[in-house]
């Protein structure tokens, strides 16, 4: 018996060699497999493409293309363009509904644009009323923001391109008069527009001459002056490129599209201020003529909206998944409230608008 009793300690030590041996092993390409590991970490900023936002861009390039929101490098308007546009905030005042001033009239500040716009502006439906903490509905409860003489009417709606917005007779701006006539307003009470575009789809990327952000250029040169043709009293109109695309899961608006979008605004308005300097004789003609003295209000951005996913801007700006939609291009809920409160801050804190914005406001 004791010789069975200690066969069977050796037995039962040898199993649990063996079982020690098969965890030791596990995964070394023996017949005992393991668990796949887990997936790597996504890149910095969310997603494949990165970028240094151009507000931060600084002089620094892109494919060789020069920062800044303004020339040169840098994200202040030049002097010249500047005192131009400060009268033309000075001038916007009350109109009636026939264009001539009035105490009882109204200043409307107008968007147009695309699903995202309508979204970030007022509602994805673009009707009243208004979500809370969208643009439109966070202004609403705003003590500060002008409520006496200030008409804000959402123009976007979804689907609606750049390329359907750049000429007089597009169908969109008869939509849009229908809407200002449904709040007793007209077409020469609109004063200031907000203006946020893109084309879907893409599929040339910068450095290409025949880039989206480039066809975006020629596109965004021919809305500023259509916005003159159609609304003969408008004295500004504030460019804003996409939110990041970095997560996108469909090829409507992608990276690096979104991104570039940024450029085609820049180059817009450098554009205006380069063939103003020029003797309004035109500079870029991909832009086409911008003479804020005849042919286009005076451009300038608004917000720039973008930041490099999950990295910092220098303003603190970011963008998280969570921020989007499940198609990773338009914003949810929480995107809607970021573009809405910068919108916000932007109408009451500029030179450009503080005086007609804000109750008891005054430009420069």
């Amino acid at each position: 018996m004791a010789i069975m009793a200690g066969g069977s300690s050796r037995f039962h030590q040898a199993v649990q060699w063996i079982a020690l041996l098969a965890l030791l092993c596990a995964g070394c390409g023996g017949g005992i497999t393991s668990a796949p590991p887990p997936p790597p970490p996504p890149p910095p900023g969310g997603g494949p493409f990165s970028a240094q936002p151009i507000n931060d861009l600084g002089a620094g390039t892109y494919l060789g293309f020069t920062g800044g929101l303004y020339p040169n490098g840098s994200n202040a308007v030049p002097a010249a363009h500047n005192s131009a546009g400060l009268a033309r905030a000075n001038a916007v005042q009350s109109l009636d509904t026939s264009g001539n001033p009035s105490p009882t009239g109204k200043i409307v500040l107008l968007s147009i644009g695309m699903s995202n716009t309508t979204q970030e502006f007022c509602s994805a439906g673009g009707g009243l009323p208004c979500n809370s903490w969208t643009f439109m509905g966070q202004a609403a409860a705003d003590a500060g923001v002008n409520k006496t003489t200030l008409a804000l009417v959402n123009g976007a709606a979804g689907g609606q391109v750049a390329t359907a917005w750049d000429s007089p007779v597009d169908s969109n701006y008869d939509r849009v008069r229908a809407i200002l006539v449904q709040q007793l307003l007209s077409e020469q009470q609109v004063q200031v527009v907000w203006v946020k575009v893109a084309q879907s789809t893409p599929t040339v990327s910068l450095p290409s001459a025949q880039s989206d952000a480039v066809s975006l250029l020629t596109a965004m040169g021919n809305i500023a002056r259509t916005l003159k043709g159609r609304y003969p009293n408008v004295r500004l109109v504030f460019f804003s490129s996409r939110i990041y695309g970095g997560y996108a899961t469909t090829t409507l608006n992608p990276e690096p599209y979104a991104y570039e979008s940024g450029f085609a605004v820049k180059w817009v308005v450098q554009a205006q201020i380069d063939q103003m300097a020029n003797g309004g004789t035109v500079v870029d003609a991909r832009a086409g003529d911008l003479n804020y003295n005849s042919a286009a209000p005076w451009i300038a951005w608004g917000p720039y909206l973008w930041a490099n996913g999950l990295s910092l801007r220098s303003d603190g700006l970011m963008w998280q998944q969570a921020d989007m939609e499940s198609d990773g291009t338009h914003p949810s809920q929480s995107g809607e409230q970021k573009v809405g409160t910068l919108l916000l801050n932007f109408f009451k804190q500029s030179p450009y608008t503080k005086c007609w914005f804000v109750t008891g406001g005054a430009c420069p």
